[in-house]
């Protein structure tokens, strides 16, 4: 039985979805989601579900070791691929490291900067600057500094344990079953992993929150320390800002063990999707082989209450 909360259009997409497309073409219908998963899921009830249109087919050549797509506002997968592989995270880990961050500092602190990692990609700091955390931010998320994220470490916790151990906490609470974090810059490390699944989850949360999402998506912006007399050039390493229609960002990472990582955020029509590629060789072309590929193959029916 339908339900009555699908208007009529909603109603024919769906009778066309299930009915009259080859199953073997179609990735997700109403009729596919639990039970269980609508009546917990608030927002499957009023907000657009995608549903596979007549152009779906599988992605082909997506290298990543492990990759997922899904629709930011249900939570519901599009695609996936080894989603719950558990994977060296790289900078990705920014994401996180942004949050605490966040709950443990106001952004106007100031921190006066010690010591801090010299190692990997830099925002550009030096013994005794001081800096506000959200200029901080905008050097751990834009140019994945690694000087930004032990500055913010020591800045905003009583030690890099107690902060650490933040990050397990909230990992916990946003039920990333498969993540584990030793380190707020991505370093690789065999005790910290995560999967696109929980990534996924973790890069929703995180734009959920207004500085962080202006944050990510800018190209390049230039900040300063606390007395204007020094400048930080900060450059995004997303390559795909500027190129692909409706990105908002939201993070990269890449070490040896990792190989090349990517979080996404697109948004077209009001409907967004976030997308995870981990371990992949090309990790622009293939986020953009996804994102291009979930909006030609999805539509996204209104339900009505």
């Amino acid at each position: 039985m339908i339900p009555r909360y699908f208007t009529a259009a909603a109603i024919v997409i769906i009778f066309i979805s299930v009915f009259l497309l080859p199953k073997s073409s179609l990735k997700i219908s109403i009729f596919d989601i639990p039970v269980k998963q609508i009546k917990a899921n608030n927002p499957l009830e009023v907000n657009p579900l995608p549903v596979a249109n007549f152009n779906y087919q599988n992605p082909q050549g997506i290298t990543a070791r492990s990759a997922i797509v899904i629709d930011s506002k249900t939570g519901v997968t599009l695609f996936e691929k080894n989603a719950t592989l558990k994977h060296l995270p790289a900078s990705t880990t920014k994401l996180m490291t942004a949050l605490i961050s966040l709950e443990k500092c106001s952004t106007d602190t100031i921190i006066t900067i010690g010591e801090f990692e010299k190692e990997g990609t830099q925002m550009g700091l030096s013994t005794g600057d001081q800096i506000t955390v959200e200029n901080l931010l905008y050097g751990l998320l834009i140019n994945s500094g690694n000087d930004a994220a032990t500055a913010l470490v020591t800045g905003c916790a009583q030690s890099p344990n107690n902060f650490t151990a933040s990050m397990n906490q909230k990992a916990e609470d946003l039920k990333m079953k498969d993540t584990h974090f030793t380190n707020p810059t991505g370093f690789d490390d065999d005790p910290q992993y995560s999967t696109a699944e929980d990534l996924a989850k973790l890069a929703n949360v995180a734009i959920s929150n207004p500085l962080i999402s202006k944050i990510v998506k800018v190209k390049s912006t230039v900040v300063t320390d606390f007395t204007g007399n020094k400048t930080y050039y900060l450059e995004n390493i997303n390559e795909l800002l500027g190129i692909i229609d409706g990105l908002e960002g939201v993070k990269t990472g890449q070490t040896e063990g990792s190989l090349e990582n990517l979080i996404t955020k697109t948004t077209r029509n009001g409907n967004s999707v976030i997308v995870v590629v981990l371990g992949s060789e090309d990790r622009f072309t293939e986020t953009q082989n996804l994102i291009e590929w979930a909006f030609n193959s999805y539509d996204w029916v209104n339900p009505s209450r």
